[in-house]
């Protein structure tokens, strides 16, 4: 950003606005005339620093990724059986409580049968 004061003397005199031109420019003129050039200066920074992220090599970025990526599928399959164990659960609580005992799927052995 130093070259933020060097930016705006040649906008001024690109408008004709400036001591060669016979007019002076108003403040705020100015004033978004500097914010241009601070602009234009940001923007010159911000592409620099992109162009260096784009040049560096992605392999350690990958490789983090990779991992990253392998302990995400992890945790999803673990929340997977463990659902799938909570509705099982529920479902086999479900059928002892209509069922009781001899019902559908009770059979009426094992446990009901020493009665």
């Amino acid at each position: 950003m130093t070259s933020t004061p060097t930016d705006p003397p040649p906008l001024n005199s690109s408008t004709g606005a400036g001591p060669a031109g016979g007019a002076e420019l108003s403040p705020l003129e100015q004033e978004v005339l500097d914010e241009y050039a601070r602009l234009v200066g940001n923007l010159n920074n911000m592409s620099s620093l992109l162009s260096t992220l784009a040049d560096a090599p992605a392999a350690e970025i990958l490789d983090a990724l990779r991992g990253l990526e392998r302990k995400t599928s992890t945790v999803f399959t673990l929340l997977k059986a463990s659902v799938y164990s909570i509705i099982l659960q529920q479902q086999l609580e479900g059928e002892e409580r209509e069922g009781g005992g001899g019902g559908v799927g009770g059979g009426g052995g094992g446990f009901s049968g020493g009665l």
